[in-house]
């Protein structure tokens, strides 16, 4: 459908005012009840992608930014920009949310999601819902960039709602009202996270769009991420949930594209983020049993790359408190002699991440 390999644009990120970097942009996908503020001090802590972007603020007419989402950026201790996402369609209330976020002096910048594949999501006309209403998006981008500064509107979108035969008219459009930086996830919003990444999409969007493009889909590992970087031609790589299996991933791809050695964690070096997960990723009120069950979530894609035939993903699922969960942790990662052994760089074929909500009601994992 879409053409093969284009010569790209040289798309630059200048005018963000983005730390200085050798290789491509880095980004950390925004996940919602992923991306908080000890998600991020963990990721930072393994090596901090170029920026970050949050979980989305819900605008609607009764909104207000919320307190746990803005601790995220102003409370963050990375030394990286931090984007404050937005998802919503009235552009009286996103432009006031927008003034309300800018007032923040810790806000880099402001995202809009036209993205979000859930159905609970899409059928509101928001997130990936926009797609379907080309004449409400000119607005809506028009209203934006009038409401934010120069460097500081980007949008996250995917190449279609249920087709991309829109995709080339929504890209001109991010010319028409200035878009600072486009991402560009490689599916349909209808393609959920199971259909392959057209990557020949983003190539036509860096191509032809004046703003830089971020590639983002299925960037599992380095080596990913330098072929999507020459597929494409875009300007860096947003990662999501290979990001949450790897946190040194950002690093890697730092590593890789200025010549250093590329560092290889051990499964005792994922025995000590799982520790930080532990102590970070919780609200304070939490009981024991919702303790294990979220640090579960992040262990779901973690154990995919633990070991060949699951063992460790079927055994922690099986847990049923959090003594027993770090016990498993200890047994596959820790024990034997495990903790000296390398952590798989992609995930093992035939092992997956359990299907989750995401597809059916939230953008949560």
């Amino acid at each position: 459908m879409f053409p093969g390999r284009l010569s790209p644009l040289k798309p630059t990120t200048d005018n963000l005012k983005l730390p200085a970097s050798a290789g491509p942009a880095t980004v950390l996908a925004p996940m919602q009840d992923v991306t908080g503020l000890g998600f991020m001090t963990t990721i930072g802590e393994c090596g901090a992608p170029t920026w970050f972007v949050t979980e989305f603020f819900r605008v609607h007419e009764t909104s207000r930014p919320e307190p746990h989402i803005l601790e995220s950026i102003v409370k963050n201790t990375t030394g990286r920009p931090v984007w404050a996402q937005l998802i919503g369609e009235d552009i009286p209330h996103m432009r006031r949310t927008v003034a309300e976020l800018l007032k923040h002096r810790e806000v880099a910048g402001i995202d809009l999601n036209m993205g979000c594949p859930a159905p609970k999501v899409y059928r509101k006309n928001v997130g990936g819902g926009l797609l379907r209403d080309l004449p409400h998006v000119d607005a809506l981008l028009g209203a934006l960039r009038e409401a934010c500064p120069p460097g500081r509107f980007t949008v996250k979108m995917r190449i279609g709602f249920e087709d991309t035969r829109d995709f080339p008219a929504f890209l001109a459009l991010m010319d028409k009202h200035g878009v600072d930086l486009l991402t560009v996830h490689g599916r349909t919003v209808k393609g959920l996270y199971r259909s392959a990444v057209d990557y020949d999409a983003i190539t036509l969007a860096a191509a032809s769009v004046k703003c830089p493009v971020i590639a983002n889909g299925d960037v599992t590992s380095a080596t990913k991420a330098a072929w999507v970087l020459e597929h494409t031609g875009a300007a860096g790589v947003m990662i999501g949930r290979h990001a949450i299996r790897n946190p040194w991933i950002f690093r890697q791809i730092d590593e890789r594209f200025s010549g250093r050695p590329v560092f290889v964690p051990t499964l005792g070096d994922v025995r000590g983020y799982i520790d930080r997960l532990r102590d970070r990723v919780f609200d304070k009120d939490m009981t024991p049993f919702r303790r294990a069950a979220r640090l579960k979530k992040f262990l779901n894609f973690v154990g995919t790359a633990v070991d060949a035939e699951g063992l460790f993903l079927k055994e922690m699922r099986l847990a049923p408190d959090m003594e027993a969960l770090l016990a498993v942790c200890d047994r596959h990662l820790v024990e034997g002699g495990n903790a000296a052994k390398p952590f798989a760089d992609e995930p093992f074929a035939g092992v997956v991440a359990r299907p989750n909500c995401e597809t059916e009601q939230t953008c949560e994992l």
